[in-house]
């Protein structure tokens, strides 16, 4: 069990470190003074560190007792190109750049926790420590995973732990099965004739084909995905023209879609080019389909069910039976911790961060991650470890 008074003397310690990775955010892949905060802590516990996987990615490893067994623990290290509306003293020194999703908190808990079971490693076998570089929209996760993560880090089971501001300060939310949407991008090109505005019968409308692709994407989730499965589409760019007098030749649509289960992954982009080819074809245009252009699309992050059982064993054992809610609706935002849960079971719970500066959530120009919660997910970490590494247990 941990001692209470150890939490205490770490809490400040956990703070300090949040704040100065607050103040000093890098995002995706550039995470290379954030990887070094990282390391030298990990290497003033006592721990031998790993840097490099995923380009910025920091690994350590900690053994004790003669078990095999081994889990790793995940934290995201990744800022966002937000400007920073906070005043405070700690906010972000980098202009355009800001910790809006809680990187900062989530890489304190679990340095926190690396510190934790350094001193007191009460428990049988061999936790990874993983700092990932580039969660949001750059597939961090996979790219570590191509990198060898798991070949040169062999593991049982992963787990990962996300703040929820909508979740109340210190409790948690966890249930097998998915957790968080898939998410794929589309950019669709479609193809006119330019001509002068005054006279559209002399070539083919981008624009209007454009309109009618993006109503009839509208009804993907309505007329062809069963009511039972939760999935959106959501059109986010549209961009065409540049004069007021002449029908430009091309126009693109931008967008995302997002859903719980494989196969209506697949089915949502297999209806993306049937409406879009159906629709050319009948006003005369044509067009091109892109689907993840720039990075990979994200799968489900799908819990198993072994590993959702000791992450919750766990989770009620730091906030009590009435502090975990068993039953939460998925969230229909994405994860790239789902890739490391395609190739490992595991488990994706969510902390509450309560009511945080501004009370405002993830992605919010004033967004600040809670400080009074980091010794509650530093404890979660560590119970999860002597939980999970104690008999054997199989996933």
């Amino acid at each position: 069990m941990i001692d209470s008074d150890d939490l205490q003397q770490l809490h400040e310690d956990m703070r300090a470190w949040r704040q100065h990775i607050h103040q000093h955010p890098e995002t995706a892949y550039e995470e290379v003074e954030t990887a070094r905060f990282v390391a030298e802590k990990l290497q003033s516990f006592g721990l031998t560190v790993q840097q490099g996987l995923g380009k910025t990615g920091v690994i350590a490893a900690l053994s004790a007792g003669d078990s095999p067994r081994k889990i790793a623990l995940r934290a995201d290290m990744d800022a966002l190109f937000i400007e920073e509306k906070n005043t405070f003293a700690y906010k972000s020194a980098h202009h355009g750049k800001m910790h809006a999703c809680g990187h900062d908190g989530h890489t304190a808990m679990l340095l926190g926790a690396a510190k934790l079971l350094a001193e007191k490693p009460h428990f049988n076998g061999t936790v990874v420590f993983i700092f990932q570089p580039a969660e949001e929209g750059r597939a961090g996760a996979k790219q570590m995973i191509d990198d060898g993560l798991f070949e040169q880090f062999p593991v049982d089971a992963v787990f990962g732990m996300h703040n929820f501001p909508d979740i109340p300060l210190g409790h948690f939310a966890v249930k097998s099965g998915p957790m968080m949407a898939s998410f794929d991008c589309f950019e669709i090109r479609v193809k006119g004739r330019a001509t002068h505005a005054a006279m559209p019968h002399l070539g083919t409308d981008a624009i209007v084909a454009a309109g009618q692709i993006i109503n009839a994407l509208q009804t993907i989730v309505s007329r062809t995905i069963d009511p039972a499965d939760s999935a959106v589409v959501s059109i986010t760019q549209v961009h065409a023209g540049n004069t007021w007098n002449a029908i430009p030749e091309e126009a693109v649509i931008r967008g995302t879609f997002r859903c719980f289960k494989p196969g209506v992954q697949q089915a949502i982009g297999e209806k993306i080019r049937q409406i879009v080819d159906g629709v050319c074809a009948g006003l005369g245009v044509a067009a091109e389909i892109a689907f993840n252009p720039e990075n990979p699309g994200y799968p489900v992050t799908f819990n198993s069910e072994a590993a959702t059982a000791l992450a919750t064993e766990a989770a009620i054992a730091v906030a009590g039976a009435q502090g975990v809610n068993l039953q939460p609706t998925p969230c229909t935002g994405s994860e790239d911790f789902a890739f490391m849960l395609q190739q490992k079971p595991g488990c994706y719970l969510w902390i509450g961060n309560g009511a945080s500066h501004n009370s405002c959530l993830l992605h919010n120009p004033h967004y600040d991650f809670n400080d009074r919660i980091l010794p509650v997910g530093a404890a979660y970490w560590v119970t999860l470890v002597e939980t999970v590494l104690r008999d054997d247990i199989g996933f």
